[in-house]
């Protein structure tokens, strides 16, 4: 068996048994056909240490990031991990590769002072009783209140949200459920918009349904609109030329630290499977605070 064969019959493992995300499939699919067409799509047994180490050195040499070379080190492991339960490979040779450690890139946050004008403008923006608007408020401010994900806001059902209790339930990575909080200014730009708004753009609709969010047309809204709402709005007060929701997670968490919250706290409200994950927050506030006091302090 090649090379791509093998990976083909792979990743179809990963999609249908091990039902990882679209995003890990696609991306695991693309580090192994350039696995092929790097050594010339060999039988799979031909594939031994030094092949993966020179496959590595290129992709270094052409100037692929940590973050990538991590990502593919961590592909082929998983690829001849399961060859050798399968038996397509006698032994694993990539049991010595040594992945290249990761950069730890700081997120981009917008300063709480920031996030409430913004999320002020948004509601006065919302008065004139614009469908789209009143939207645009209630998704900007329960991705900042609750911290979800794009792809968690995207898949809300009306039925997820509970204002009397100020939670939506999500479906988070690897299709685990958790309950989220967010506050009143969320609770109140949601209410408005479900009186307001969500009729008037279900009504536009081809057929209703059941999510929360509906595009200016009436269908289910996309992580295409969400981020293009974020980017036009969060790209000005952070500083940075690309931006997307991720910016307003990494803000809400920051905050949820710099306000005393508990860091294992913190992960479960993100979703979190790793606390080492939520600990990159500690080192923004870190960060910050270290800023503060070099501007402030005369001894500094």
């Amino acid at each position: 068996m090649r090379v791509s064969e093998a990976a083909a019959a792979f990743t179809a493992h990963l999609s249908q048994v091990r039902r990882l995300s679209p995003a890990t499939v696609r991306a695991y699919r693309s580090d192994l056909a350039d696995l092929a067409a790097a050594s010339g799509d060999p039988e799979i047994a031909e594939i031994d240490l030094e092949a993966l180490r020179d496959w590595l050195w290129r992709a270094t040499q052409r100037g692929d990031e940590r973050s990538t070379l991590a990502r593919r080190t961590a592909a082929v492991r998983s690829f001849f991990a399961w060859a050798t339960e399968t038996a397509a490979v006698a032994a694993d040779p990539s049991l010595r590769l040594i992945a290249p450690k990761r950069g730890r890139t700081l997120p981009a946050v917008a300063s709480a002072d920031a996030m409430r004008v913004l999320l002020d403008e948004a509601r006065d923006a919302a008065l004139d009783g614009d469908p789209v608007r009143l939207r645009d408020s209630a998704i900007l401010e329960l991705l900042y209140g609750s911290g979800m994900r794009v792809s968690e806001l995207c898949g809300l059902a009306v039925d997820d949200v509970d204002l009397e209790r100020g939670t939506a339930r999500v479906l988070g990575k690897g299709g685990k459920e958790r309950v989220v909080p967010f506050g009143a200014p969320a609770r109140d730009a949601i209410a408005a918009y479900l009186r307001k708004a969500r009729p008037v753009l279900l009504a536009r609709a081809d057929r209703p349904g059941p999510a929360l969010f509906r595009g200016a047309r009436g269908g289910a809204l996309g992580p295409r609109t969400v981020y293009e709402l974020v980017a036009r709005v969060l790209a000005p007060v952070i500083g940075a030329e690309t931006v997307g929701p991720h910016a307003l997670r990494h803000s809400a968490a920051t905050h949820l630290l710099d306000g005393g919250a508990d860091l294992r706290a913190v992960q479960e409200i993100l979703g979190h499977a790793s606390l080492g994950t939520t600990q990159i927050y500690t080192h923004v506030s870190a960060e910050r605070l270290t800023a503060t006091y070099r501007l402030a302090h005369p001894r500094a």
